[in-house]
């Protein structure tokens, strides 16, 4: 009986449960939703890039430029994207020519120089971003350091339509004087194409959209700046192109060693595409027998050919002089 009083006398805790019994007001469920997505790296104030970010736009402000960007060193090259131009000859270059950069990175800690210090003097001048970075950032853009502590970042080059060099020409109620390059896939020769074509009056140059040269910061370099004043369009089937401006009375000559008419014989004064194929592959099989005539270029020395660019100087030159008289 003793047993069963003191059980009758005991405080029960069945149904109790530890901690809180009493509801939490909605914080632990709200505790448990999530946070969203992870702010991009410039909004985080402590993260390197925002520093970046703000040293950009604080240059940018300095220099009254209005727009205000904030630019980051890519991580690798994307050939619809910026180029990156690395080394101080190679910068200092751009800079002269008067390619149309972005942006110029200096590595903290860099020694100084002449070409140091006119290159961050031209981007100045230009209203060009000046900014310091780590040097582990350019690091990843060259092997062994040999950016030198300076990069420039150039944007992609905006190709005109293949129509709009007929359209210039006509504009200029001139004989159009056009050059299209197959199979060049030096960007040098390309650029000292264009510098050509812009010295002796031409209206433009058309390049195939694949295996071909694009109008990059080498060959920006090498246009001397020509590729500013001269407009370079983009075929996605060259030998269709071509086909095109002969429906518009242009008429299509291929340069070859082997031609059927010399550069003596031959009459430049009507509207005219030149096209070029390179020193190796000459002129490819489709867009030969495009042309409605191949020309040569009479030399009088053993050499067998001339450099591509070169013999696109030498006939454009000879164009000009006949279209003169």
């Amino acid at each position: 009986m003793a047993g069963n009083s003191s059980r009758r006398g005991a405080i029960r805790k069945t149904g109790t449960k530890k901690g809180q019994v009493a509801g939490s007001g909605g914080n632990r469920r709200r505790g448990l939703e999530g946070r969203g997505a992870t702010p991009p790296a410039e909004e985080r104030t402590k993260h390197p890039a925002s520093r970046r970010a703000k040293m950009a736009e604080k240059s940018a402000q300095n220099r009254g430029d209005s727009r205000g960007r904030s630019t980051r060193v890519p991580t690798r090259k994307n050939d619809d994207g910026p180029e990156v131009v690395l080394g101080r000859n190679p910068v200092v270059e751009c800079l002269r020519a008067g390619v149309p950069a972005t942006a110029l990175w200096v590595a903290v800690g860099t020694d100084s120089d002449e070409r140091l210090k006119e290159s961050v003097q031209r981007a100045a001048d230009a209203g060009i971003s000046i900014l310091e970075v780590p040097r582990s950032d350019l690091d990843k853009l060259s092997a062994n350091g040999l950016h030198q502590g300076l990069a420039l970042q150039v944007p992609p080059y905006r190709y005109a339509h293949p129509d709009d060099l007929i359209s210039t020409a006509r504009s200029h109620q001139e004989p159009a004087l056009l050059v299209a390059l197959d199979n060049i896939t030096d960007p040098r020769n390309l650029g000292a194409v264009v510098r050509s074509v812009a010295a002796f009056g031409g209206h433009g140059v058309v390049i195939p959209q694949r295996r071909s040269a694009s109008v990059s910061a080498v060959a920006w370099r090498t246009s001397a700046g020509a590729a500013a004043r001269l407009q370079v369009a983009r075929a996605t089937n060259l030998t269709r192109t071509l086909k095109d401006w002969q429906a518009k009375g242009v008429t299509i000559i291929g340069l070859d060693a082997e031609g059927d008419t010399t550069l003596d014989e031959f009459d430049g004064t009507g509207p005219l595409a030149v096209v070029v194929g390179s020193e190796g592959k000459g002129l490819s099989r489709l867009v030969r027998e495009t042309c409605d005539s191949i020309l040569s270029i009479p030399m009088a020395g053993p050499v067998e050919s001339l450099n591509a660019s070169v013999a696109a100087g030498v006939v454009l030159a000879d164009i000009a002089r006949q279209r003169r008289r």
